[in-house]
């Protein structure tokens, strides 16, 4: 089973089980997460596929934050040939890993 989520402006496939690294949500580690934007909801043997429009009816999907972090650094460098033109810069971004435990449709 298997259903597609939207948190942060962006879409996630998750099955129970599994770790998913989102947007930062609030919240500390241990603390219950509920999704109640599902966009698709999947029974996995490719029989029963359930499609909201935009969202399913009812579907939630439960899961446990198992970290609160922040992802490696990025350098963003600009540069203007022939200008003077040179900036660097760095970027980390906060993430949340989220450990799913349940989908319910």
């Amino acid at each position: 089973m298997y259903a597609v989520i939207q948190t942060g402006g962006k879409q996630y496939r998750v099955e129970p089980g599994k770790t998913v690294v989102v947007e930062t949500l609030p919240g500390d580690e241990g603390a219950q997460v509920v999704f109640d934007q599902v966009l698709l909801v999947s029974s996995g043997d490719g029989g029963n596929v359930n499609i909201g429009k935009p969202i399913v009816a009812g579907a939630k999907v439960t899961g446990q934050i198992v970290e609160q972090g922040r992802g490696e650094k990025l350098v963003v460098f600009k540069f203007r040939r022939r200008k003077n033109y040179v900036r660097k810069n760095g970027h980390r971004q906060n993430y949340t890993a989220v450990k799913i435990a349940d989908i319910q449709a």
